[in-house]
């Protein structure tokens, strides 16, 4: 009889999908092309029974081209990975995302990933001020760019064409005892709000301005290859984007979906993240060259899901101020 259990056992795990670690996965990422083609190798290496195809491009297009395939009948992705919990809350209230609840959360604070398992952030991207090192005045808070020396030389992104900066303008308004009467300082104060992240730090490294509110990796790598910028996480905190990832409902290959989330939460994932330059998600991980202590980095609280509820009210409300 013990032998027949044993032997059942043995069959029922060879049997089980999710340790089968074989077949293919559809990865639809917003991630950089260097970070998800170095992901995807890791994983592949971990699980080199399972081919992974990736299909890379903002999370506007990535979206646009999931919600193609679905109404068409012909989804094909099984695993998101973007940049924003907004719209993995309105994938998850429309019933598009497989709940996962038995994903390995070790080292994760229950606020990086949905209480039903819907999605799970994998690393953070914070805002926060850069300033081109010939300024005169080292900012240390966000009111500080409100202030004279700051006239007419601030660049932001817009919230209207950046997801991150939209977060970012929630999370500050939200947060800030000043709430939307900060960033009507920042337009009195000459602000400019256009573009993306990128167009900030060529604006400030090359001179033109010389502060601006930035996600944090791309004035920090910047400053390392010597170029003259600095970083600062000011006293309030920051605001966050997690890049949170999530099995989609119609995932034709769930189990291998299921080990994809498993390894990017992973220990051995977020020592990749870190690698990659960014704020890991789980704890315990060593942070990237050039940024302080996890523990000295504050960030602010988001509500992902009024967030989401107050879009269109927010981008409006930066519309009217900005007159874009």
């Amino acid at each position: 009889m013990r032998i027949l259990l044993a032997i059942g056992l043995m069959l029922a795990t060879a049997l089980t999908p999710a340790l089968a670690q074989e077949g293919k996965l559809v990865l639809y990422t917003s991630q950089p092309n260097t970070d998800a083609q170095q992901t995807v190798d890791a994983f592949m290496a971990k699980y080199p029974g399972i081919t992974v195809e990736w299909v890379r491009d903002g999370t506007p297009k990535i979206m646009a081209k999931f919600r193609a395939e679905q109404a068409a009948g012909t989804p094909l992705a099984d695993v998101l990975l973007i940049a924003d919990v907004v719209t993995m809350e309105g994938l998850k209230a429309e019933g598009l995302l497989l709940n996962f609840p038995e994903a390995n959360t070790e080292g994760l604070d229950a606020s990086l990933y949905d209480e039903d398992g819907a999605y799970f952030s994998t690393k953070l991207i914070t805002t926060g001020i850069v300033y081109n090192t010939a300024a005169t005045m080292v900012p240390a808070s966000w009111l500080d760019l409100t202030k004279p020396e700051a006239k007419d030389q601030l660049a932001m992104p817009s919230p209207l064409t950046s997801g991150a900066a939209l977060i970012h303008a929630v999370t500050l308004t939200d947060n800030l005892s000043e709430g939307w009467d900060y960033y009507a300082a920042l337009a009195a104060n000459g602000a400019q709000a256009s573009g993306g992240n990128g167009d900030v730090l060529t604006a400030v490294a090359g001179g033109e301005k010389l502060y601006g509110m930035i996600v944090d990796y791309l004035p920090i790598r910047e400053a390392a290859k010597g170029a003259p910028v600095a970083f600062v996480f000011p006293t309030e905190g920051v605001s966050a984007v997690t890049e949170p990832a999530a099995i989609l409902a119609s995932a034709a290959n769930p189990d291998n979906a299921k080990l994809f989330i498993d390894f990017l939460i992973s220990e051995e994932g977020q020592k990749l993240a870190s690698s990659q330059g960014y704020i890991p998600a789980r704890d315990g991980i060593e942070l990237p060259a050039g940024y302080p202590a996890r523990a000295d980095i504050k960030v602010l609280p988001y509500d992902a899901a009024a967030a989401l509820a107050n879009e269109t009210a927010n981008k409006e409300q930066f519309s009217e101020i900005f007159g874009q």
